[in-house]
C-alpha cells in the first residue's frame, strides 16, 4: 500500500490500495484499508522498554502500511528534560531498530511532523495542564477533533495517580468535544482480585466502559485469532473438540530469557501474575469456548467469560500446582546467572519464575478433561503453543510391538515462533513389516500466505484507534482470572519455590504433577 507525499496534517494523502500487501484489511471490503478518524495517541512512559521496542515501531509500521489517517499525532509524556527534537531522535532510533517494515524517509517525515513531547512527572500538575493545551492545539494544527487514545506504558502502581490527573484536568472526558477518548491499560490489571476491582472502579470514574481497552498482546497474534477460525470454519475439528475425544490440553509459554531489566517489576509480580493470570487463561478461554453467535466483541467476550467462570482449581493444590525459580546453568551454549544472582533481586526472594497448574472446566463439553498450563523463564527455547492431545483409539488391530512408537494424536497450535499448526497422527513405516509411528503434518503461516504477519501491537493499536474491542478482555474476564490465580498465590505465599537449572524444562515437581495422572509434558 503506497501513501502519497504530504505531511500528516490537514493536507490530503493519496492512498492507493495494492493487492495482497496489507495484512490488516477491513473484513467487509478487502480492497480498502481500515483508516481511523484523525486522532492522537498519547504514550505515558514513552521512554520505557515497551514504548521503544514495541509501541513506537508499531506506530511507524501502521504509517508505512498506509493505515493511519492523514491527521495523526503521536505525543510522548515522560520525566525527561527533553525537547520535541530529543523525542523525535529517540523515536527514530526505535523505528530503525524495531520496525518490521522498511524505513522510508518520506513516511518518517510525515510521522515526525505530528510528534510532540511533554516533559513532566506523574504528580506534576503543570505538566498535565501543558498536555491538555497541547491536545487542544491539535484541532487547529492537525485537524483532530478531540479523538485521543491514552496508552499507559507505565508500572501498574502508577495507574491511579495518572488516572486521577486525567480526571482532574478533564482530558479523559469528551464533553463539549466532537471526538472520543480511550485508554489502553497494560497487564497485569491489578495485583489480585481486590485490587483489580478497585482499579476498575477508578477507571470507570474517568472513562466510559466502552473507552477502556485492557491490552493482552497475545490476543493480537495471528495464530491466536486463527484458533476460533480453525475450529468453527471446519467440520474436521469441531465434532471432536470435547471430552469424548480429547484426553488433555497443554498450554505452554516458555521463555529462554531471564528477567532482563525488569527486576523491580518482576520480583513484585512473578510468573503466575505476569503470564498465567492473563496470557495463559486467555488462551485457555479461546481454546475451550463455545461458538459465539457472531464474531463481534460482545459475543466473543460472552463465550470466553462463560469458560473462565467454569474453571475449577484442583482440590489438592500441593499436588497439582508448582512454582519454581531458576538457578544458574548452561543455556544456548553460555553460562547464565540464577534468579537470585540477577541485578536488583533480593537474595532471599521467593518469587517464582516458573508456574504450572492443572485446571478443570466444569461444563458438559470439557468435564473430566485436565488443562495443564505452564510458563517459565530460562527454559531451553522460546515457544508458546496450545497442544490438544486426543484419546487413544479404543482398539488397535495390531500387535503391541507394532505400535510401541505411537503416541497420542495431537493438534498443536504454535503461537510463536514459526506460527502455524501441526497435526500429529500415526502412520505405517515403509517396509514389509507393520510398524506404526507418529508423523507430523505442518502448516506454516509464512509459507501459506503471501501477506506478512502483522506484529501483535500493530494490530491492537489500530483496533484501539478504530474502537474495535474484539481482542481486548473486559473487566469481568479480568476479575474471573484473578479468581483462579489468587488461591494459588495464597497457597504459595511464604513458601520457597522449587529450584530448576537454567536450560532445563523446569522443576522435577512439574513432571511429577503430570505423572500422577499417568501423563507427561509434551516436548515443544
Amino acid at each position: 500500500m503506497s501513501v502519497g507525499a504530504g505531511r500528516m496534517g490537514l493536507e490530503e494523502v493519496e492512498v492507493t490500495p495494492a493487492k495482497n500487501t496489507n495484512p490488516l484489511p477491513d473484513p467487509r471490503d478487502r480492497r480498502l484499508p481500515r483508516l481511523p478518524d484523525p486522532c492522537a495517541l498519547v504514550v505515558f512512559g514513552v521512554t520505557s522498554d515497551l514504548a521503544r521496542k514495541k509501541l513506537i515501531p508499531a506506530v511507524y509500521d501502521l504509517a508505512n502500511r498506509g493505515l493511519l489517517p492523514p491527521g495523526f499525532a503521536l505525543l510522548g509524556f515522560a520525566r525527561r528534560d527533553w525537547t520535541h527534537g530529543d523525542f523525535a531522535q529517540l523515536a527514530r532510533e526505535a523505528v530503525e531498530k524495531g520496525a518490521r517494515t522498511p524505513f522510508r524517509e518520506e513516511v518518517w517525515e510525515r510521522l515526525d511532523a505530528g510528534m510532540k513531547f511533554v516533559p513532566g512527572s506523574f504528580n506534576d500538575d503543570e505538566a498535565f495542564d501543558r498536555l491538555v493545551q497541547t491536545l487542544d492545539d491539535l484541532e487547529h494544527t492537525h485537524g483532530i477533533p478531540g479523538n485521543v487514545a491514552f496508552y499507559l506504558s507505565i508500572p501498574p502502581s502508577a495507574f491511579p495517580v495518572v488516572l486521577k490527573q486525567m480526571q482532574r484536568t478533564g482530558m479523559a472526558s469528551n464533553e463539549g468535544s466532537r471526538g472520543w477518548r480511550r485508554v489502553v491499560v497494560e497487564k497485569p490489571f491489578g495485583f489480585d482480585q481486590e485490587s483489580a476491582a478497585s482499579l476498575n472502579e477508578l477507571v470507570d470514574e474517568v472513562f466510559t466502559p466502552a473507552g477502556v481497552f485492557r491490552i493482552d498482546h497475545y490476543l493480537g497474534k495471528e495464530t491466536v485469532q486463527n484458533l476460533p477460525a480453525m475450529r468453527f470454519a471446519n467440520t474436521l475439528f469441531e465434532p471432536i473438540w470435547n471430552s469424548h475425544f480429547v484426553d488433555s490440553v497443554q498450554i505452554t509459554m516458555a521463555e529462554d530469557v531471564g528477567i532482563g531489566t525488569r527486576a523491580g517489576f518482576y520480583d513484585e509480580t512473578g510468573a503466575a501474575r505476569d503470564v498465567l493470570q492473563n496470557h495463559l487463561l486467555q488462551l485457555l478461554a479461546l481454546t475451550a469456548m463455545e461458538k459465539p453467535v457472531s464474531f463481534n466483541a460482545e459475543a466473543i467476550r460472552y463465550e470466553k467469560l462463560k469458560v473462565l467462570r467454569a474453571v475449577s482449581l484442583p482440590t489438592d493444590l500441593a499436588a497439582y500446582t508448582v512454582h519454581g525459580q531458576y538457578e544458574q546453568g548452561w543455556l544456548a551454549g553460555r553460562w547464565v546467572n540464577g534468579y537470585l544472582d540477577e541485578d536488583g533481586i533480593p537474595p532471599e526472594s521467593k518469587t517464582e519464575t516458573y508456574a504450572a497448574v492443572r485446571l478443570g472446566i466444569e461444563t458438559r463439553r470439557w468435564a473430566g478433561v485436565p488443562f495443564y498450563l505452564r510458563t517459565g523463564k530460562r527454559l531451553p527455547r522460546r515457544v508458546t503453543e496450545i497442544a490438544v492431545l486426543f484419546k487413544p483409539a479404543p482398539h488397535l488391530p495390531f500387535d503391541a510391538t507394532d505400535t510401541t512408537e505411537l503416541g497420542h494424536n495431537q493438534l498443536v497450535v504454535r503461537v510463536q515462533p514459526d506460527e502455524g499448526v501441526t497435526l500429529k497422527f500415526g502412520s505405517k513405516v515403509p517396509g514389509s513389516a507393520m510398524e506404526v509411528r507418529d508423523v507430523a503434518m505442518d502448516f506454516l503461516f509464512g509459507e501459506a500466505f503471501t501477506e506478512a504477519l502483522p506484529e501483535a501491537y500493530e494490530r491492537l493499536i489500530l483496533d484501539v484507534l478504530l474502537g474495535d474491542a474484539t481482542l481486548f478482555p473486559n473487566n469481568d474476564e479480568v476479575i474471573e482470572s484473578w479468581r483462579v490465580v489468587d488461591p494459588i498465590e495464597d497457597f504459595w505465599s511464604g513458601t520457597a519455590p522449587c529450584r530448576y537449572r537454567a536450560g532445563s524444562w523446569g522443576p522435577r515437581a512439574a513432571d511429577e504433577m503430570l505423572a500422577r495422572d499417568g501423563r507427561r509434558w509434551r516436548r515443544p
